[in-house]
């Protein structure tokens, strides 16, 4: 491409004044270096709105770390997938940009390939025993940090109990900052099991595309997504949970009357303790709750999300919805039914255009492939980005309320302005400061300037527009990855570069993935904050970022779903496909050129989002 289509390199970007010292929130091997400049401008970066769509604070980095490593060495040293590389990871205005790294010398394809049969292969044979031991085994290392002690408060002096009849031989001291090593090395261990198997199920599936292209030439995106949705998975179960609640609450009319009231959720709850059928009610709620309310508000990746645990307003306000639609005599579970219907007729009718006993054999292997170990993408995600993730929140707060409590900081989740390797530095303050006895200071007043002039920064990476992309992008972005999970293609880039190049004004026809069949026209909700969500109205099509498995409960209610990034494996294809909706993912400049309240017309089947009039 030339200069003139191309986006600035990493070095060549402008930052507002307000950012100024922000590179010193995250280590230094995460961000664009001089030492490194020449590998890094051979390849071409974008902004991971999936993973990190927001600022990234710097503890919570601590995931984006986590699954670089992870989904790497599966894919180059694991399972060894020929020609695939890891996708590398930068830090740039606090933004996350990453990129799929440049193929492998022809002997090292070689290399993989011999092992790549061998291993790959046993997986997708014997998958369902696989997934049993892998879910009882990262079970039990949540349980393991949910039981994780970590000292709530300093005692003055240490008690007789840890003296005789001998001593302990250490201290709280001791104890918090070993606490602190250990949930680290935890979730590191939790996203080392988190990419087990998901480039697998990735991999089944640009199998199973693959299969699908060469037999039956022409055929539609959208049709290969319908051929294998209808999954019964883990990410469904809240949402599924929640419909049986609002069905309980229905069939016990004070129940329901308390459900639809416009109160907070612990209102809600104090009178629903005040009557008996509350009282069962709550009790089943109770019983539920973890796991299957230790799911985010939003992705899972940012502590400021909460989880519907200890953000119950969010529950409560789409029960209270659930509760109104069920009184109306409208269906408010997801028609899994009719999708499978759908699905196997489909398949039944592409199967009976196939000639010959190879090519059917070849497509039933593909096809029996996907169907088993493409659940592991929605499966695995409520127990790693969710259920673990809250777990991994509330028990970093612990150690916040500890560094409050001895006013090393100011407010609890300030420990979140503070990065994997820094937190151990205001522990030893504090453990320092309390072993060296009455009246010997910590830095609290550095450690808390320091939060404060962070949260300014991150303030101000809020209102900055950074670029989509950094260097040249390549003639054709070919990776099947960056392609299939985040939906860069050839096609979006240029549409990123058409966006940056023309006022939003004059778009009227955006470009995407055909991720989800149908058609559909309404007015637009535009949710760039993740708060927004709750503003959904019935009858008008989300356009967002990127959409998150934790918002199925307005599935039942949009009609349609529009992204700026994401590809026929991405979470938002994936749901919209699960619950019949038309979508068109990775469009790259949905939430820039489309407002709130233009009519727009969404063609899942054609991949087209045409603004039809604008506000």
């Amino acid at each position: 491409m030339a200069d003139a289509k191309k986006f600035p390199y990493a070095s060549e970007v402008v930052l507002p004044p307000e950012l100024e010292g922000w590179e010193e929130m995250y280590p230094p091997q995460r961000l664009f270096s001089k030492d490194r400049e020449a590998w890094e401008n051979k390849h071409f970066w974008y902004q991971d709105k999936i993973h990190a769509p927001e600022p990234m604070y710097p503890l919570d980095d601590i995931f984006q770390e986590a699954w670089q490593i992870s989904l790497s060495q599966f894919t180059t040293r694991v399972f060894c997938i020929p020609p695939a590389q890891g996708v590398a990871q930068r830090m740039l205005g606090c933004y996350m940009y990453i990129t799929a790294v440049e193929p492998p010398p022809p002997e090292v394809i070689g290399e993989k390939a011999e092992r790549f049969q061998k291993r790959v292969f046993y997986v997708f044979e014997n998958y369902d025993a696989l997934w049993d031991k892998w879910l009882t085994k990262f079970q039990a290392l949540g349980r393991e940090m949910e039981s994780l002690k970590i000292p709530k408060e300093f005692d003055k002096y240490v008690p007789d109990s840890e003296i005789f009849p001998a001593p302990r031989g250490y201290t709280q001291a001791y104890e918090i900052i070993e606490a602190f090593n250990t949930i680290i090395s935890q979730i590191f261990k939790a996203w080392q099991y988190h990419f087990e198997y998901l480039n697998l199920a990735y991999l089944g599936y640009l199998m199973f595309v693959d299969t699908a292209r060469k037999l039956f030439p022409g055929i539609k995106e959208s049709t290969i997504g319908k051929m294998v949705a209808g999954a019964e998975v883990s990410m469904f179960r809240p949402e599924e949970e929640l419909c049986r609640l609002s069905r309980l609450a229905a069939g016990q009319p004070p129940v329901a009357e308390i459900l639809k009231k416009n109160i907070p959720a612990d209102k809600k709850m104090e009178e629903l303790r005040s009557i008996d059928a509350g009282r069962v009610w709550i009790g089943e709620l109770e019983r539920i709750k973890n796991p299957w309310f230790f799911v985010s508000c939003g992705s899972g990746w940012y502590h400021f999300e909460g989880s519907w645990t200890n953000k119950m307003d969010v529950p409560f306000s789409y029960m209270q919805s659930y509760v109104q639609r069920l009184e109306k005599g409208e269906k408010i579970e997801r028609s899994l039914t009719a999708i499978s219907e759908e699905r196997d007729r489909i398949v039944s009718e592409y199967k009976a255009l196939i000639k010959t006993d190879d090519d059917r054999k070849s497509f039933e292997d593909a096809y029996k492939v996907v169907r088993t170990i493409y659940r592991y993408a929605e499966d695995h995600l409520f127990w790693v980005e969710h259920w673990l993730h809250t777990i991994w929140f509330e028990k970093i707060r612990e150690f916040g309320d500890v560094l409050v409590k001895n006013n090393v900081l100011k407010k609890t989740d300030d420990i979140f302005l503070f990065n994997r390797f820094e937190v151990p530095m205001l522990l030893e303050d504090l453990a320092t400061a309390w072993a060296l006895g009455e009246g010997a200071p910590t830095r609290g007043k550095f450690w808390m300037e320091k939060a404060a002039k962070r949260e300014k920064i991150l303030d101000a990476a809020r209102k900055w527009m950074a670029a989509p992309g950094l260097g040249v992008p390549p003639e054709e972005v070919s990776e099947p990855f960056t392609v299939m999970l985040w939906g860069v293609t050839t096609d979006k880039v240029a549409e990123w570069l058409k966006g940056s190049e023309t006022a939003s004004k004059d778009v009227n026809e955006i470009k995407g993935f055909a991720s989800s069949a149908g058609v559909a026209e309404g007015p637009a909700r535009v949710l760039k904050l993740l708060e927004d969500v709750v503003k959904l109205e019935a009858g008008e099509i989300m356009v967002a970022p990127c959409t998150n498995p934790s918002w199925a409960p307005v599935f039942t209610k949009i009609k349609a779903a529009v992204t700026d990034i994401g590809g026929l494996t991405s979470h938002a294809a994936i749901v919209s496909r699960e619950y019949g909706l038309p979508s068109v993912t990775g469009t790259g400049i949905a939430t820039s050129v489309i407002k709130t309240g233009d009519i727009i017309k969404v063609d899942g089947s054609t991949g087209v989002v045409t603004i039809v009039k604008r506000v």
